[in-house]
């Protein structure tokens, strides 16, 4: 199975922390649902899903959203 797949199979699992959304949202410079924001992003088809060590990380748009693969808390996201 794609890692991609696994990603995708397990879209209602994803959340981030109090301290995730403060992070995601300065780092991408954005407000809102931003656990919303990152499935939307994921969800898109030219997203290139990665996984090393412990973590996801999915390459989209201008941005690298890193999701731990047990928990699939979203813990950080970042500009390219």
């Amino acid at each position: 199975m794609q890692k991609k797949d696994i990603v995708l199979e397990n879209m209602d699992k994803i959340h981030t922390t109090e301290m995730g959304v403060g992070r995601i949202s300065k780092n991408l410079g954005i407000s809102g649902d931003v656990v919303e924001y990152c499935k939307n992003k994921i969800l898109k088809e030219e997203s290139v899903v990665e996984h090393k060590g412990k973590n996801y990380y999915v390459t989209i748009d201008d941005c690298i959203i890193t999701i731990n693969a047990s928990s699939y808390t979203i813990i950080t996201a970042h500009k390219l």
